[in-house]
């Protein structure tokens, strides 16, 4: 067909198929229907072809029934009238002798998707439901889904419920699986298919038989039955045992769920579904599809805060090919760093050396944390490496290098000198905002011992009027007066230089109203300034903030095999955060939540009580999660308040690239005898900035009331 316009195009169509010679010929006329169904697969509207194509439904030829169908199905919603038409053509082919022609009839009868269509399509359902051929069989149980679907507020006649109930024992295995699907969606409102004894057994038995996704959904319903003994526990483990092992994941992930399920109550039976299971999940970390490797990569991840060694005799399973995208290589090395071991230790550390300087600028940066986070452990060796990557003056290393010493002396305070003699000349490559953040925490509470602090500050200062992040000014601030606090000859001209700055040209109301504070505080004296604003380098009190406590199989089994691994944000701690919550079991539990002002009331446990003799400790604790405190009542007063604020950073898929600001009041009050009370009371422009300062705070207060207990 020559090139032609849409309109001209199912013109010349509509002729051809109306026109007789074409009609006559079996061969022409189907070449006909070709050339609609590619012009419309192109987005041209064919619409106006519906009733020639109703016409050339009426034919023996089957590959010119399913190319008409295929145009019936997109068109018949815009067409209702005219599809009631082919209604008889498709109850007549429900009766041919080919069952090839009657499958195909009764998939299509459903995929009109018509809202009359319900009377005309029962009867032909019920009696494919007997169909001697399988292939009728299948589809017939997946129409009354359909059906179902189409016309959700009717009911499905029970005794069709009992009908697909007893196709369960069909001789053909996607038979059976069409059921229990056609069931699910059928008996949503009522949980689904009910899972009794001789089902669950009958499906075990049978489960060989069926692909790989008819495996995973027989396994997904099998999670609701629960064994009345124990010995049909393990009669149903012994079963699925070779499945651990299977070849193919998604069967491996489904079979390790329904394990981690049944025997949730048995935590030496979960650890060696573990084990049995790390074959293929290795397998799966190798495999060609990146897709798969990501999804295997976080479901080990997820089994690794249960058991951490599980994996750690084929650590080098998880090394960084060259041509692997930047994703999986930051899930691989976040593995590598909980694998490590004296034995491996050197091994990881030279591997993630060169990864260091990775083409890829976040990988590199993810490389450069994960030595990091090894330095807790083993920082003379990690140390070595980091100082000699700020030799290579590149600007995303060297910003790496300095955020992760900022972390690591906050962790490990003997590493306080090795960092402080690197930072010389660091200045001069930094050029991003968390960088040149991370630079100036450090020389405002190390500054003493950097020869060449207040120098570099003062390259800051004169600069100020054209730095435009407001998070730079706010610890520039806060570094400038630390300094002058330790160095106050050096660096006193040019405190108040800024300060005047600040306070009479920054038009930023937060740098200014620091800045304000600041200054009041410097007319009480020097002493008093000290005691509020010098930072605290580290606290050995504070040990328990860092590491991750392991947790219990069953806190993450439910997530196993889903999406929420995928979804759910690394483990790695944020370039701005000094030490790591634990994932702890919390002693808080929200009781009130109200829309529009955010009033959150959170409970105290009976037993439980908050450490408010210690709120120095407190306030070191939440500057670890960047919670700021303004201003607390002495220890000892009752109701005791701290006032919090806080900036939550926008959503990575987020349009808006503006920051929360989170203003609270922490109220303790021990009035009642049986439980405590703290009230949150906060107005976000969103509510999950409520609800991630509400967990985050939460998990401070935890570990902060274990420590002084202990």
């Amino acid at each position: 067909m020559p090139y032609l316009s849409g309109e001209d195009a199912v013109k010349e169509l509509r002729r051809a198929l109306s026109n007789p010679n074409v009609q006559s010929d079996p061969l022409r006329y189907r070449n006909t229907i070709t050339k609609v169904i590619r012009v419309m697969s192109q987005g041209v509207d064919v619409s106006g072809l519906f009733p020639e194509m109703v016409k050339a439904c009426a034919t023996v030829d089957i590959v010119q029934k399913k190319l008409v169908y295929v145009f019936l199905c997109s068109y018949a919603s815009l067409n209702p009238q005219l599809s009631l038409l082919v209604i008889n053509t498709l109850r007549k082919d429900c009766q041919d002798a080919n069952p090839m022609v009657r499958s195909l009839a009764l998939r299509n009868m459903t995929n009109l998707r018509l809202p009359g269509l319900a009377e005309y399509v029962e009867q032909p359902l019920t009696v494919g439901l007997r169909d001697r051929a399988a292939c009728v069989r299948r589809v017939a149980v997946l129409g009354w889904a359909k059906l179902h679907n189409l016309q959700p507020q009717a009911e499905i006649d029970a005794a069709v419920v009992n009908e697909l109930y007893s196709l369960l024992r069909d001789s053909d295995p996607v038979v059976m699986v069409n059921c229990l699907r056609a069931l699910e969606e059928i008996l949503k409102d009522e949980g689904g298919v009910a899972i009794n004894k001789n089902i669950t057994h009958h499906l075990l038995n049978r489960l060989k038989e069926c692909d790989v996704w008819g495996q995973c959904d027989v396994l997904r319903v099998l999670e609701r039955y629960r064994p009345q003994t124990e010995g049909e526990l393990f009669d149903i483990l012994s079963l699925l045992d070779s499945c651990l092992t299977c070849a193919h994941p998604p069967v491996m992930a489904a079979t390790l769920r329904l394990f981690l399920c049944l025997s949730a109550g048995l935590p030496s039976v979960c650890q060696s579904a573990l084990e049995r299971a790390c074959g293929p999940l290795l397998a799966a970390c190798g495999s060609n599809s990146r897709e798969m490797r990501f999804t295997a990569l976080a479901h080990v991840q997820l089994m690794m805060q249960s058991v951490p060694g599980l994996l750690g005799a084929h650590y080098k399973r998880f090394f960084c090919g060259y041509a692997e995208p930047a994703f999986i290589k930051q899930r691989k090395m976040q593995v590598l760093v909980e694998l490590v071991n004296d034995e491996n230790v050197s091994m990881l550390l030279d591997e993630l050396k060169g990864y260091c300087t990775d083409v890829d600028p976040d990988t590199a940066q993810a490389a450069i944390s994960a030595i990091g986070r090894i330095g807790r452990s083993y920082s003379d060796k990690c140390l070595d490496i980091l100082t000699g990557l700020l030799g290579l003056r590149q600007e995303h290393i060297t910003s790496a290098v300095v955020q992760t010493f900022r972390d690591l002396v906050w962790v490990c305070p003997q590493c306080s000198d090795v960092v402080c003699a690197a930072l010389q000349g660091c200045e001069e490559t930094l050029q991003d905002d968390q960088g040149r953040q991370a630079l100036l925490w450090l020389l405002g509470v190390y500054g003493e011992r950097v020869a060449t602090a207040p120098y570099v500050l003062e390259g800051f200062i004169d600069g100020v009027r054209a730095e435009v992040s407001v998070s730079v000014k706010l610890e520039l601030l806060a570094a400038a007066l630390r300094l002058f606090l330790s160095r106050p000859a050096e660096t006193q001209d040019m405190l108040g230089r800024l300060l005047h700055y600040c306070i009479e040209e920054e038009r930023d109301m937060c740098v200014r109203d620091q800045a304000l504070l600041y200054y009041r505080l410097l007319q009480c004296g020097p002493e008093q300034a000290r005691r509020v604003v010098e930072a605290r380098r580290s606290d050995p009190a504070l040990g328990v903030l860092i590491g991750r406590p392991l947790q219990p199989i069953d806190a993450w089994a439910h997530g196993f095999n889903t999406l929420q691994p995928l979804s759910t944000a690394a483990a790695t701690p944020d370039s701005s955060t000094r030490g790591i919550l634990p994932k702890s079991k919390s002693f808080l539990s929200a009781s009130a939540v109200e829309e529009g002002d955010f009033l959150c009331v959170v409970k105290l446990m009976p037993c439980q009580m908050l450490p408010v003799n210690s709120p120095q400790s407190l306030q070191a604790a939440l500057q670890l999660v960047n919670i700021q405190t303004m201003a607390f009542t002495p220890p000892n007063a009752l109701p005791w308040k701290v006032y919090l604020y806080t900036h939550t950073q926008p959503a990575p898929d987020s349009t808006s690239a503006e920051c929360t600001l989170v203003l609270a009041e922490l109220l303790y009050s021990s009035d009642t005898p049986d439980s405590s009370r703290i009230t949150v009371k906060q107005k976000p422009r969103d509510s999950a900035a409520l609800s991630g300062f509400l967990c985050i705070l939460t998990a401070v207060l935890n570990t902060v009331s274990a420590e002084c207990k202990l």
